[in-house]
């Protein structure tokens, strides 16, 4: 018995390992050579907005920037495709040597089961224990916070942008609120001019 499975191990083998990638099958001339493609699928590049914190831009003074995986369960990412997320009262909290993201509410996906996803849990966020350490200390000095300012897909993975932020008074946002209305009225008065 064990002969016989030796001996045909070796003729079925290119039967039962084909190649991962695409084969071109050179021989035939121009256009009639055709490509074997084997279970390969193309990754989506690029990036992909899920969601844009505008309050945060309203707020705070944005500062510094710097992007951060977030570890997620399947069914979130599933809800994040659909666009189904709220960052308004989100903010980047630093604890054990980790940042969390705290406040972030992806909603339910809705072809879930049993095994759904928590809305309001925290989140583990992905950066390099340089960066971890660096924003700790100008978070824990300087009084600034960490605000999430963005959600989206890159290359297919989720990624947040979190941005080093002072909080605004209520001075500085009428001020700034001010200011926009003043541009504005500028660029339509220019506008009307032409």
């Amino acid at each position: 018995m064990w002969c016989l499975v030796r001996a045909l191990v070796p003729a079925l083998r290119p039967l039962l390992c084909r190649p991962l990638t695409p084969t071109l099958t050179y021989g035939c001339q121009g256009s009639q050579a055709e490509a074997a493609y084997t279970s390969v699928v193309a990754r989506p590049t690029g990036t992909k907005l899920i969601a844009d914190n505008r309050r945060a831009r309203h707020d705070y003074e944005l500062l510094d920037r710097v992007e951060a995986g977030i570890v997620l369960t399947g069914t979130e990412v599933k809800s994040l495709r659909e666009g189904r997320v709220q960052l308004g009262h989100a903010y980047a909290d630093v604890r054990g040597g980790e940042v969390w993201l705290v406040g972030a509410s992806i909603s339910e996906y809705a072809q879930g089961n049993i095994a759904n996803h928590i809305t309001e849990r925290d989140r583990k966020l992905l950066l390099k224990r340089s960066e971890i350490d660096s924003l700790y200390g100008k978070v824990r000095e300087k009084g600034l916070t960490l605000v999430p300012t963005r959600l989206y897909f890159k290359d297919g993975k989720v990624k947040v942008e979190l941005a080093l932020a002072r909080g605004k008074d209520r001075g500085d946002k009428r001020r700034a609120i001010a200011d926009r209305d003043a541009r504005r009225q500028m660029e339509r008065a220019l506008k009307s001019r032409r």
